[in-house]
């Protein structure tokens, strides 16, 4: 009942209806509500003088109609405000309910008549406060509406529904308690109200005030009024005009405007509008059952939605917490590598230190015993001791000469954290489904007149199809492990060609390579294969022992600016007194490798390395002085030595050789990756690579029988 009282209080008053009347557009209003926002036309302005005046059609000539059908929705006459010339001059206000109002053009004058009994002004108009419509009343004034006794009858069920205490029917704010109800005027007084309004003199003091409870029991049993016919006030309603939809009397068929209309009886019509109105009641009662079900289900979702919000935001944090954890698992690795390359520093520094102080105390001590043996004074003596005396100085002054002052290590950390992968995925860290709705990259596309393999590395290229319009941000390429294994990521970035170095000799590779970008990743491209070299194949007499070996030569790209080569880069020397590494061509992950190297000059006992590395080897200090490099070193060698060099990733070996003779046992283990040949030296000396040899015959039998 409650969602039903807005339906029942007066647009203009914002209170219940009081002797509410029916406005042509169908909308309510109190009886005294309408009085009071009639507005005054002027004579000028009315169609009765703009006929005799002779004007042409204007904006009020709709109004002239007859005035027996005011009530016909056909030719009733109303229209829109605005086409009057005073609305714009006539100020609105705002009801209790929030529709516009427009009050009357001059205050009424006082009266103690009924509203429906005072005389209204000649050429008045009133507008509906809801639709806005607009006409002329005639000379019965505001008689001429039907009252709606049906709307009384609901106000005056559903105020006793409500059983709260009657307000003043008259005080213009806060209605206050009523205490007297006037049984003639109908209207329920407080004590202001009631000495302001009802003043106990003239024809009111013949009134009869009750208390309000009696007179509400009194207005709920006192019969209901028989509506009245508007154009023939003594005649009842007792047919229904089909054509206007209104009810009519008897003498409105007679002589009236409905003479000529289609008529029925009213009691069947009443029945039939109930029967109507009561079908449309269960479409609307079926859709206010839809709207009940869709709120409840709006408000099962709003809890839905907040409980949803507080798993997903706990999904949230675990998952960052998750990323922050394996950050720091891998903060933590990284300082320990940290540490490890700390610690490895300090031994060689202090082992130099040591090495540099015990050999700073001989030679002060053969300085000393030199100047002491100076000071003699004795010639043959002298004599007999003098060429060891300076053969000595000279091979000291010689040994601080060969980089002993130099430091076997820098004071630099090369070791260059790439942090922008990771940044930038951070950065691109997003939920899936606020990401723009762009497309990824088309499928790249495999050169295949580019693609080639070279010993045991391959370079692969591709490129975007002709016709793509979405721009990719980089490409994955991936190899398998040569034996039909899984695909590994080989190279990410922008780049279109890659040279994949390393790769195992004899084998088969499968490679592809997709595109992508910030929405996502394409499909991968067509699989290209790809065959490395076979290599030699040696087999020893002794045993069934078999290397696969290869050729190559220095690689002028990876070395030191200092490195000068010849001999299609076979020969290689130095242009700085500082050593300088320069890597071969090739690496090596798997299998048994031989190669030697032959010492083409050898000037001023300078101290050259021989070896392996990996790619990233510091270039500008002395082969094996970081962690990237295993090396010999011998200063026992001459012009024209040759140094083999033994990497056996088979057991994960490393051995020298000099002139062909193992320099002792196994001089590194556990070696494993992927390696370059590599030698450091300065300009004293040039040596020579030979490549595609065999293993010598010593080691394969041993080998074999291992």
């Amino acid at each position: 009942m409650e969602e039903m009282e807005e339906e029942l209080k007066c647009p203009v008053c914002g209170s219940f209806y009081r002797e509410p009347i029916i406005l042509p557009c169908s909308h309510n209003l109190c009886q005294a509500c309408a009085r009071n926002i009639l507005v005054q036309t002027p004579e000028s302005e009315s169609p009765q003088s703009r006929r005799a005046s002779g004007s042409g059609v204007s904006d009020y000539d709709y109004l002239d109609l007859d005035k027996m059908s005011l009530y016909s929705e056909a030719d009733s006459g109303y229209g829109s405000y605005g086409g009057f010339a005073s609305a714009p001059t006539t100020p609105c206000q705002k009801s209790p309910n929030g529709v516009r109002v427009f009050p009357p053009a001059m205050p009424p004058p006082p009266t103690h008549l009924s509203p429906a009994l005072a005389p209204v002004p000649r050429n008045s108009c009133i507008t509906c406060p809801q639709c806005h419509r607009s006409l002329i009343l005639d000379d019965r004034g505001l008689r001429g509406f039907p009252k709606n006794r049906v709307l009384e009858g609901v106000i005056d069920r559903y105020q006793q529904s409500k059983a709260a205490a009657l307000k003043c029917q008259l005080c213009e704010k806060a209605p206050k308690e009523a205490t007297v109800m006037c049984e003639q005027c109908d209207v329920f007084y407080c004590d202001p109200c009631r000495l302001r309004c009802h003043p106990p003199r003239g024809p009111l003091a013949k009134h009869r005030l009750v208390p309000p409870a009696q007179g509400r029991v009194s207005r709920r049993l006192s019969p209901r009024k028989v509506s009245t016919c508007t154009d023939h006030e003594l005649e009842n309603h007792s047919m229904y005009c089909v054509q206007c939809k209104m009810p009519v009397c008897y003498q409105c068929l007679e002589e009236g405007k409905h003479s000529s209309h289609e008529v029925k009886a009213l009691g069947a019509m009443w029945k039939l509008h109930k029967s109507q109105l009561s079908q449309a009641l269960n479409g609307l009662s079926d859709r206010a059952k839809e709207a009940k079900e869709f709120l409840v289900q709006l408000r099962t979702m709003v809890q839905q939605i907040q409980e949803n919000s507080v798993e997903f935001e706990a999904c949230l944090v675990a998952q960052c917490d998750a990323l922050i954890d394996a950050l720091n698992r891998r903060k933590a690795q990284l300082l320990a590598r940290v540490n490890k390359e700390h610690e490895h520093k300090l031994k060689v520094v202090r082992d130099q230190i040591s090495h540099c102080t015990v050999k700073l105390r001989q030679t002060t001590g053969l300085m000393e015993y030199c100047l002491e043996v100076i000071k003699e004074n004795d010639p043959s003596g002298f004599l007999q001791i003098s060429d060891a005396l300076i053969r000595r100085v000279h091979l000291t002054e010689d040994q601080w000469g060969k980089g002993t002052l130099t430091p076997r290590m820098t004071t630099d950390f090369d070791l260059s954290l790439d942090n922008s992968p990771l940044l930038q995925s951070i950065h691109q860290l997003d939920f899936v489904q606020v990401k723009a709705s762009s497309p990824v990259p088309a499928t790249p596309i495999l050169q295949l007149e580019e693609c080639c393999t070279h010993n045991n590395s391959a370079t692969l290229s591709w490129k975007q199809p002709p016709l793509s319009t979405v721009a990719a941000e980089g490409y994955i390429l991936e190899l398998d492990d040569g034996s039909g294994g899984q695909f590994r990521e080989v190279y990410v970035g922008k780049e279109t060609m890659c040279t994949v170095d390393g790769l195992h000799f004899n084998s088969t590779y499968n490679a592809r390579v997709k595109a992508f970008n910030k929405t996502g990743v394409s499909p991968y491209s067509k699989t290209l294969v790809l065959q490395t070299s076979e290599g030699c194949n040696f087999e020893t007499q002794s045993a069934s022992y078999s290397q696969l070996v290869a050729w190559f030569a220095f690689d002028p790209g990876s070395a030191h600016s200092d490195i000068i080569f010849s001999n299609d880069n076979l020969t290689v020397t130095c242009s700085s007194y500082d050593d300088r590494v320069v890597l071969g061509k090739t690496g090596f992950s798997k299998g048994v490798h031989y190669w030697e190297l032959t010492i083409d000059r050898y000037d001023n006992h300078p101290d050259p390395a021989f070896g392996v590395a990996r790619i990233d080897v510091m270039k500008d200090v002395m082969l094996g002085k970081d962690d990237k490099a295993w090396a010999i070193t011998e200063g026992g060698i001459t012009k024209g030595a040759t140094i083999g060099v033994l990497l056996d990733l088979n057991r994960k070996t490393l051995t020298f050789f000099i002139n062909n003779e193992q320099q002792g046992p196994i001089a590194f283990e556990n070696v494993e990756g992927l390696f370059f040949p590599a030698v450091s030296l300065n300009r004293n000396v040039q040596v020579t690579l030979h490549t595609g040899l065999p293993v010598p015959d010593f080691y394969s039998s041993r080998a074999s029988i291992a």
